[in-house]
């Protein structure tokens, strides 16, 4: 009886350790940024690509008010409610206290610096293919930025989904860093890497799976509005069958063809590409025209 007792001691041992090692928080070696030196003035650019301000400055704010990064915006979800956190440069209640290779394991492993791991409200299933030097540019452009003393406010979410290990899980099953759009077209590449990881459009307008995960067979084919408000549209080309130059001037501009205009989240994405080189939009919508 002692032989069976302990083999059952030694496989729920075994299980646990597999547990644990499937949940732990990853991160990248410190020689991940080794060599690199980041700049402020790329870094706004990466800043605006990325979408930052849009989701942690203060619900409603314009301006240079856009750039106080006090988060406390809330994104419903079926899983619940997650709240935006403080990511300005402030010590104590934002990212102050971050290097390079924090951001950068926030952004591409969604882990903190304290080695728990991050909700995928989050997008680091998206930004997980963003390049090492634009981390490093985006932190040199954040530290930057105004600080806020702003308090973090907690997710509102319920049993299960208020255990953070199980996250381990869930990245590993979905948080898959290939490219969506195959090309070896140096354009087209370009316009792949911001929209399928610093802008994380397929975020919005992909639908998800009962976990929350990406539909990648169905990329940018449209989605449910989180927020229960309508859905976000499909972008591919067999459904937005306007011409280059309209896609261009939607997303510089936010007026449609038919003289509409962007709206709600949307709005805030075509003031942060109306701020980028026109080259990089242009890859945006030379990607919209070529993806599947």
């Amino acid at each position: 009886m002692s032989h069976w007792i302990f083999r059952i001691v030694v496989s729920f041992a075994l299980l646990g350790a597999a547990i644990l090692w499937l949940t732990r928080a990853r991160t990248a070696d410190i020689e991940t940024l080794q060599g690199l030196s980041g700049d402020a003035t790329r870094g706004a650019s990466v800043f605006n690509a990325g979408g930052c301000a849009s989701c942690h400055m203060e619900k409603g704010a314009t301006g240079t008010a856009r750039l106080v990064l006090s988060g406390g915006q809330v994104f419903p979800s079926p899983f619940g409610n997650f709240t935006a956190p403080n990511i300005s440069p402030d010590p104590e209640h934002g990212i102050g206290g971050w290097n390079a290779l924090d951001l950068l394991n926030a952004m591409r492993h969604g882990t903190s610096p304290e080695g728990t791991h991050y909700y995928p409200v989050f997008p680091y299933a998206s930004y997980n293919k963003v390049t090492p030097q634009d981390v490093a540019d985006l932190h040199a452009y954040m530290i930057t930025l105004p600080a806020s003393d702003a308090e973090n406010q907690p997710h509102d979410i319920g049993f299960p989904f208020n255990i953070r290990a199980g996250l381990g899980v869930w990245k590993a099953l979905f948080a898959d860093d290939n490219w969506v759009l195959q090309t070896t077209d140096p354009d087209l590449a370009r316009g792949r890497y911001l929209v399928e990881a610093l802008g994380h459009c397929a975020e919005c307008h992909t639908p998800r799976g009962i976990l929350g995960q990406l539909d990648r067979s169905a990329w940018l084919t449209g989605a449910p509005n989180p927020a229960g408000r309508g859905e976000f549209p499909d972008i591919t080309p067999g459904k937005l069958n306007w011409s280059e130059g309209e896609i261009f001037d939607y997303l510089t501009t936010g007026f449609t063809p038919d003289f509409d205009v962007a709206g709600g989240h949307m709005a805030l994405v075509v003031d942060n590409l109306s701020q980028l080189p026109e080259s990089d939009v242009r890859a945006i919508v030379g990607y919209l025209k070529a993806v599947e």
